[in-house]
């Protein structure tokens, strides 16, 4: 009986804890710019693929899946990207 009435004490005197510091995100501003234009990127080569009638065509087979893979890239760069220090 005495146990229980020493921890129901004891958790009446400690304070609230209280967060006053601001979140921390991962990304910062410039990150999430980067991941919108490489989506854009991405976006454009498959339109670029999409193109014409003519399956062949250079555009289709090589200027395409450049601009795809280049909008991966930049993907992967606005992922792996450090924030800059204040």
């Amino acid at each position: 009986m005495a146990l229980q009435q020493t921890k129901t004490a004891a958790s009446k005197t400690q304070a609230p804890v209280t967060n006053t510091n601001s979140p921390q995100f991962i990304f910062s501003k410039d990150n999430y710019m980067w991941l919108i234009i490489s989506i854009a990127v991405v976006a454009f080569g498959f339109v670029l693929m999409s193109g014409t009638t003519d399956i062949y065509s250079t555009t289709k087979i090589v200027i395409a899946p450049i601009v795809v893979l280049a909008g991966f890239g930049l993907g992967f760069y606005a992922i792996l990207k450090k924030p800059a220090a204040k």
